[in-house]
């Protein structure tokens, strides 16, 4: 199954930050904090002015991106968990 965002939302996959252990202490995955790191996956034709015209995304698959801890709405799609959020809601654009 496929899904293409509407207007200026973005499909995400989270990406799992890398454990640094320090001390000896484990952090068990129930009390580790969602990442807020992705990478876009999908993104929607752009929003929709007033005057009928399209704005184009500032994002394209593939993006490493920095959002909010709280933003967007959690999806799954065939077993696997997505991030629906509105480009407004994205922080940054990460670049090597």
């Amino acid at each position: 199954m496929t899904i293409r965002p509407l207007h200026d939302r973005v499909l995400v996959r989270r990406l799992e930050e890398t454990e640094t252990v320090r001390g000896g202490i484990v952090i068990p995955d129930t009390a580790k904090e969602k990442p807020q790191q992705g990478e876009v996956i999908a993104i929607g034709n752009g929003k929709l002015l007033e005057t009928g015209e399209r704005v184009p995304l500032d994002v394209q698959p593939g993006d490493r991106i920095l959002f909010g801890k709280y933003a967007g709405s959690d999806v799954k799609i065939d077993d696997q968990e997505y991030l629906i959020l509105r480009e407004d809601e994205i922080l940054g654009v990460l670049t090597d």
